[in-house]
């Protein structure tokens, strides 16, 4: 009888896991290739149908191994790590986690790492069969590839530590999904995960310089593709650095201030 129950238990977290990985493998296609497809045959149409030559000073063949870079690093970033942080505030789940001896920022973190991890691990496999196999990898190379990776994960961490701190307006605003919406629509514009950001006029470039948010996707794009030199992805780098201190410092601020609104809302 408890061998049966064992083995019922045993099948049933097998399914579980297997039903964890095919939604997890379906998140992936759905929100990574639907957007590159769009991509591509945009492109199509301009270059082929249209005629076009060069755009922004891209030729047809880089506007897709732009295209197919996203792919590499446009999941790395993001997640609904805030969404959950809000919805912790929202419903009082909060409380649960005061007691434990790691933040809950941090613990929410940890939690979703593993799988961006997984996904860069993915990704930069992906990306060092690209460099061997593929007539338009031109530019790219291990080394590129490792630099890229790594700059698109600091990213993943500013993105979440921007996101978090926005989450700490649930405190005072129950409803703060809908600025956490307008982030993420933000980030998708201006990261460079659907066009290129030297698609944008010169003069507007300041607009997407002055946001961390091109480090997640355009800025590994261009150094692993060979656009940046190893001193401009230095650079970056520090940038990168900059910014999340200044994250690490809103994070204090704002769920300092929140906490203790939410005690005083508990007492």
């Amino acid at each position: 009888m408890k061998f049966g129950w064992r083995l019922a238990a045993l099948l049933n977290g097998i399914q579980d896991a297997t039903a964890y990985r095919v939604e997890f493998l379906f998140e992936i296609l759905g929100s990574a290739f639907v957007p590159a497809a769009i991509q591509w045959v945009f492109w199509y149409a301009l270059f082929k149908v249209g005629g076009a030559t060069r755009i922004a000073g891209m030729s047809y063949h880089e506007m897709i191994q732009y295209t197919l870079m996203t792919l590499l690093f446009s999941q790395i970033r993001g997640g609904d790590l805030d969404f959950e942080l809000a919805e912790m505030i929202r419903s009082g789940q909060l409380s649960n986690y005061l007691l434990r001896p790691v933040s809950v920022i941090e613990f929410t973190y940890l939690r979703g790492l593993g799988p961006k991890l997984l996904i860069a691990s993915i990704g930069l496999m992906l990306g060092l069969a690209l460099e061997t196999a593929h007539p338009i990898s031109h530019g790219i190379s291990p080394l590129r590839m490792f630099g890229a990776m790594g700059l698109a994960l600091l990213g993943n961490v500013i993105h979440f530590q921007l996101g978090a701190a926005l989450a700490s307006v649930a405190f005072l605003w129950e409803e703060a999904y809908s600025m956490l919406m307008v982030k993420n629509m933000l980030v998708s514009l201006l990261s460079g995960e659907l066009i290129p950001l030297t698609l944008f006029p010169e003069r507007f470039h300041w607009i997407w310089q002055s946001t961390p948010f091109y480090l997640y996707v355009f800025g590994p794009i261009q150094y692993a593709s060979g656009r940046w030199s190893h001193a401009e992805f230095a650079l970056h780098v520090g940038y990168a650095g900059l910014w999340m201190l200044g994250g690490y410092l809103a994070i204090r601020v704002a769920w300092g201030w929140g906490i203790r609104r939410y005690q005083s809302l508990g007492g």
